[in-house]
């Protein structure tokens, strides 16, 4: 999980710094700090979910800005999968609707 949660962050924060011929961002760049598999990895080993789930909120949040809001197509599917991703009640859960959050931040970015 700990992997998955660290390539949403990197999606959704490459949607927010990376553009047309910059170098793009990877996962050992300044903005990925706080999003790194290490921080992901503590809080699920502690089953920390509210701050899993916090960290999520704080990338897709980022990323909701850059794709132009709520307003906009790519933005409320965002929300929509985004949702998804904070109704989890449990870790277990989580795994399904941050698969498919990653995908879709993957496909847009």
């Amino acid at each position: 999980m700990e992997l998955t949660l660290e390539a949403v962050a990197l999606f959704a924060l490459k949607l927010v710094h990376e553009v047309d011929g910059g170098s793009p961002v990877l996962r050992d760049d300044l903005v990925m700090d706080g999003y790194d598999r290490e921080v992901f990895g503590l809080l699920v080993r502690q089953g920390d979910l509210a701050g899993v789930l916090g960290k999520v909120d704080e990338c897709v949040g980022q990323a909701l800005e850059a794709v132009g809001g709520a307003d906009t197509v790519l933005g409320r599917e965002l929300q929509k999968l985004s949702a998804n991703v904070q109704q989890a009640t449990t870790l277990e859960e989580l795994q399904l609707p941050l698969d498919a959050l990653k995908a879709y931040l993957k496909a847009i970015q």
